[in-house]
């Protein structure tokens, strides 16, 4: 992105991030049950200091506007609690108690957040509840505001396909999704001026419980009316932008918009640093284009999930019309510098924002860049390879770095040389070669700590807060080696709202193959739920199903349970003690679990 800043002078966002603020949380300290802090934003007073010179000053800047905490008006009936978490919780005040959307990540920072704004608006019951899209910082601290026993009777209403994409992501490839989340947002970096002071998109994500409650009402068209505890919601769907389920939606009564992710005031991820599916920045932009119009002349306000609202009509206007031209703009160069021949890399570099929205405080890349999102639109398209034969069958990282400093001269050679540059103030490529060598090398303490010193430049230069936490927690990595918390995004209730169907797929991803090669068994599984029958079949080191009416021949065992038994089984109690129903060989049963494996949840990144 250009060099060239916004104003400074133009204080409208931190007028509008402080516009109807009721009360804060004193201290902004949200514990566990057992005394742990699982978020703190009075960690963040230091940013009420000028930028110093470990920071980006427009980082710095967005950081000391997400970091604003309480509980804010944004218009008559409709409240946001800002600064609990990485995301916003919205209250909106209808007949007989509130509606919630959006209830933070965890079940303890959504129930301090229902806290605060009952401590100033009364003690209001929850009446209903919204889920926005399918990431977890929107959903899982349901339990917070709405206990077990509680929901019932309480409307929960999520886009189509909300549920399968919100625990299919935090399944399949979660444990390395959540494992560079923690580089992403900088969980195990100290709050400080020289090290994490935001994420963009907000301060940091909370390190709470993780819960969800399913939907029990589907917004499945543009168009579609709902109206909960008295409150009107004209909702349009919005499938594929920030999230594959998405939704924005107006209160009309309350001229107000709620624009969920799709439009906050940065760049967003076409894909995310922590690993996701591919976005499409073509419909995100068109979308967009569908809101200024569909809502048009509707609302005085919007909002969003995140970051602060936006008041007037006209300005809201222009907003999206800024961020729909990001999207648009970012696709359509990508695709025009594709098919002329240039590669995700060289893309990334050639590509540049038009001035206008470059000198935009919300098109800045706080959280997206445009460097990332253009390789991103690239691998949509076409994927890892760039067609550049010398790339097909390259060796892998060790193996390549050793022959690198090989042909450097040495490690002795190639610290040097990145030393050099590093000196020259070539950090790119003094990264390059210092990672070379600690791959080549990771015993060799001189290669880390340079390597991490690298890091810690590049981090305090970054205007992106993920690039700053990736770069500053892999100088952290090197230095003290793996370590700290992981937040735990598959507990009981993420796992039980898995379909049969997703929960094989669960264990199907943790198959040894190998292991497994020489193995032939059949199990069915015959559902009490709905009498449904499922084979599964390991042959060739892959499990799958699918699902059968009379089977053709018998399987080797079959199991009469119930989908909560599945679970218990899953977890690791025995089928006796379950009092499932077997018919066959057990022995198979044993068989097949002998080759799930539990993945690493705190393997190495920034060495081997």
């Amino acid at each position: 992105m250009s060099d060239t800043l916004p104003s400074f002078e133009d204080t409208t966002d931190f007028e509008n991030a402080d516009r109807g603020f009721v009360g804060a949380l004193v201290p902004a300290v949200v514990k566990a049950a057992d005394g742990r802090v699982v978020y703190d934003n009075d960690a963040y007073a230091f940013l009420a200091a000028d930028c110093p010179e470990t920071a980006h000053p427009s980082l710095w800047r967005q950081a000391q506007l997400c970091s604003r905490q309480g509980l804010y008006e944004v218009t008559e009936g409709i409240y946001q609690v800002r600064g609990l978490d990485l995301s916003n919780m919205t209250l909106v005040e209808g007949d007989r108690g509130i509606v919630v959307i959006d209830p933070l990540i965890s079940t303890e920072t959504a129930a301090a957040a229902l806290a605060l704004y009952r401590a100033h608006r009364g003690d209001r019951p929850v009446t209903g509840l919204i889920y926005t899209h399918s990431h977890g910082d929107h959903f899982g601290g349901a339990r917070g505001v709405l206990p077990a026993g509680a929901e019932e009777g309480v409307p929960v209403l999520a886009p189509a396909g909300f549920l399968e994409h919100a625990v299919s992501e935090n399944v399949y490839a979660g444990n390395a999704m959540t494992r560079r989340a923690a580089y992403m947002y900088g969980a195990n970096l100290p709050k400080a001026p020289d090290a994490q002071i935001g994420a963009g998109l907000g301060s940091t994500t909370s390190t709470g419980t993780i819960s969800l409650i399913p939907p029990t009402v589907d917004i499945t068209a543009t168009g579609q009316e709902e109206t909960v505890d008295g409150v009107r919601i004209v909702f349009q769907l919005t499938p594929g932008t920030e999230a594959p389920a998405e939704m924005n939606f107006l209160f009309p009564d309350h001229r107000a918009l709620c624009l969920a992710e799709n439009a906050t005031h940065n760049m967003h991820n076409i894909l995310t640093l922590r690993g996701a599916v591919v976005r499409d920045a073509r419909i995100w932009a068109r979308y967009l284009d569908e809101a200024v119009d569909y809502f048009h002349g509707r609302y005085d306000v919007a909002f969003a999930s995140h970051h602060w609202p936006t008041w007037g009509h006209d300005n809201v206007v222009e907003f999206l019309t800024g961020q729909r031209d990001l999207y648009a703009y970012l696709h359509d160069q990508t695709l025009r510098l594709l098919n002329d021949g240039l590669t995700g890399p060289e893309i990334a570099e050639r590509i540049e924002l038009p001035p206008a929205l470059a000198k935009s405080w919300h098109a800045r890349g706080y959280y997206g860049s445009l460097h990332h999102n253009s390789k991103a639109v690239y691998q949509r398209y076409l994927g890892w390879f760039d067609g550049n034969a010398a790339h097909l069958w390259e060796h892998p990282p060790v193996e390549l770095a050793r022959r690198y400093v090989d042909v450097a001269g040495g490690p002795d050679e190639i610290l040097a040389k990145a030393r050099a540059y590093g000196e020259e103030g070539d950090l790119r490529f003094a990264a390059t070669l210092l990672d070379h060598l600690v791959f080549a090398q990771p015993e060799n303490t001189a290669a880390k700590e340079a390597l991490a010193g690298v890091y810690d430049r590049l981090g305090h230069g970054a205007e992106n807060g993920p690039w700053r936490n990736f770069y500053l927690t892999a100088a952290q990595e090197l230095r003290h080696g793996v370590s700290g918390e992981m937040v735990d995004s598959t507990n009981p209730e993420m796992v039980g709202a898995l379909s049969v169907p997703m929960l094989i797929d669960s264990v199907a991803v943790r198959i040894d193959g190998p292991r497994a090669w020489g193995d032939d068994l059949t199990v069915d599984l015959v559902l009490t739920d709905d009498g449904t029958r499922r084979r599964l079949t390991l042959h060739n080191g892959a499990l799958t199903h699918r699902e059968v009416a009379a089977p053709r021949t018998p399987a080797g065992l079959t199991l009469t349970l119930s989908k909560r038994q599945l679970l218990g089984l899953l977890a690791g109690e025995g089928t006796e003690s379950l009092g499932i129903g077997t018919e066959g060989d057990p022995a198979l049963l044993t068989r097949l679990f002998s080759y799930v494996t539990k993945a690493d949840p705190l393997f190495p990144i920034v060495t081997p």
